[in-house]
């Protein structure tokens, strides 16, 4: 409805004009009568209020009213305004799976493999965000940040018991010791030389997530991250520039153990490997098989694995009392740096104590995690900014390029110093920098059957104590450099 207004002039001597009043009484000045507004003079507005005038109202004909705007012309007049709304939990939820799910279902095809499915999900909660499907900051990442990622900690590390490592890794081991011995003179040599200034603060908190990423695992890497504050760009950018470098790491390490013959030749598709081992409660993860054994283990080159659903709930309630573990003795404590070292600590000592209990949880503790992991990635992506990932990833990939090339050369020279089997160093570097999972893939293909298991356990040796490497080194060495 608009104000339509025919004044009288007052009577009276002429004043000079004061200064606007607003008018509570009267809605002269919503938004309906803006215009009508913009026309009436600071004389005739002081009249108005003073009750010097008269007026009638008239309705505006129904053609010439505007229809209020929609959603489409909202967007295009606040391109920040995402497709799916933070608020929208549904949304959400379902764009952040679909991601993660992606970059599970992208290691099968050759560039996903060549990438890594982390890297992939990353990518792709990155451009979902920048091109306003999904929002930068929603209630739902704070979610995962801080109920889901702590949760698949203790899913991956319930076969952490130390004391099979120590039996059964043998000299790789002594290894993989000095592939991590290698990492961290690698990470100072690496920041001494690429300081990476341009980031600030966070330059010493990415390399100490990197020198626990390429002593342990992707884990690490963000658990290192958590504890020290880095910011979504910065970690989403060393994600990214870390999985470049490790592609071309992995191929180098194929291509120094070329001719290093196998044990036996590679079996063909459809073929069973008898593996004995010494342990009779034995469940072994090989790539995507998971398989358990009594005395025995029969690995099969290709097939499907069935999740335990008895064992997975187990595994995810065990979880669960985990975590509220590691809160409560974080905040008992007065801990800094947040529950996750405190959850990784309490998950390793549980898993040593009870290797038998948590060894059969394992196979669907790891199948969550790797889901969880996923959606964590994808929440990396989405936090970020394709701009600044793009202007900060060339001083973190010269880092790592420095960092795992320093790494390559101290763990070739003084393993040969001590006289120690080429693939036994190759295998250590690769559980280093890639984790038990590659591996153990390293030794299947290449035919190193004997070094299956041992390598797997001396990379999830290298998670159990990465984080708290790289929290140390970071706070009492990186910081000060």
């Amino acid at each position: 409805m608009a104000l339509n207004f025919t004044f009288s002039p007052s009577p009276t001597r002429r004043r000079s004009p004061p200064s606007p009043v607003a008018c509570p009484s009267i809605p002269l000045f919503s938004h309906h009568s803006q215009s009508t507004h913009r026309r009436i003079s600071p004389l005739i507005t002081r009249k108005i209020k003073l009750g010097n005038f008269n007026w009638s109202p008239t309705k505006q004909s129904p053609e010439k009213r505007k229809p209020p705007p929609s959603s489409f012309h909202v967007r295009a007049l606040n391109p920040s305004l995402p497709i799916i709304s933070p608020s929208d939990h549904w949304g959400t939820w379902t764009a952040l799976f679909a991601a993660g799910a992606f970059g599970i279902w992208s290691e099968k095809t050759k560039i996903g493999s060549t990438l890594s499915g982390a890297l992939v999900s990353t990518l792709v909660g990155l451009a979902a965000s920048n091109v306003g499907l999904i929002a930068c900051e929603a209630p739902a990442y704070q979610v995962v940040l801080e109920f889901l990622l702590p949760l698949a900690v203790p899913l991956l590390l319930f076969r952490a018991d130390m004391r099979r490592v120590i039996q059964s890794t043998g000299t790789l081991l002594l290894a993989f010791l000095i592939g991590s011995v290698a990492t961290t003179i690698g990470t100072l040599v690496a920041f001494f030389l690429v300081p990476m200034r341009s980031l600030g603060q966070d330059s010493w908190k990415i390399a100490a997530a990197l020198m626990g990423r390429h002593i342990g695992g992707a884990v690490n890497y963000v658990a290192i991250a958590d504890a020290l504050g880095v910011s979504s760009s910065v970690l989403a950018a060393g994600l990214a520039a870390d999985n470049v470098i490790c592609a071309v790491y992995f191929t180098t390490l194929f291509a120094l153990a070329a001719n290093v013959p196998p044990e036996r030749e590679p079996l063909p598709s459809g073929v069973f490997r008898t593996i004995e081992i010494d342990n009779p409660s034995c469940i072994l993860y090989i790539g995507n098989h998971v398989l358990e054994c009594d005395g025995v283990v029969n690995v099969e080159s290709n097939g499907g694995n069935k999740l335990p659903v008895l064992e997975s709930a187990t595994a995810l309630a065990v979880s669960f009392v985990i975590c509220k573990a590691g809160a409560f003795l974080t905040k008992y404590l007065g801990i800094q740096g947040g529950s996750l070292p405190a959850i990784t600590a309490i998950v390793v000592v549980l898993a040593t104590t009870f290797p038998k209990q948590f060894s059969h949880l394992a196979p669907g503790g790891e199948a969550m995690a790797l889901i969880l992991m996923q959606v964590f990635f994808a929440v990396v992506g989405a936090n970020g900014s394709i701009w600044n990932v793009i202007s900060t990833a060339p001083s973190i990939f010269l880092f790592a390029l420095v960092q795992i090339a320093v790494h390559l050369a101290l763990i070739l020279g003084v393993g040969k110093l001590f006289g120690l089997e080429l693939k036994l160093l190759l295998l250590a570097s690769n559980a280093n920098v890639g984790g038990p999972t590659t591996a153990c893939g390293m030794a299947t293909v290449k035919g190193w059957s004997s070094l299956v298991v041992p390598s797997i356990l001396a990379g999830i040796f290298g998670i159990a104590i990465a984080t708290f490497l790289g929290i140390g080194f970071g706070v009492k060495v990186f910081k000060y450099m």
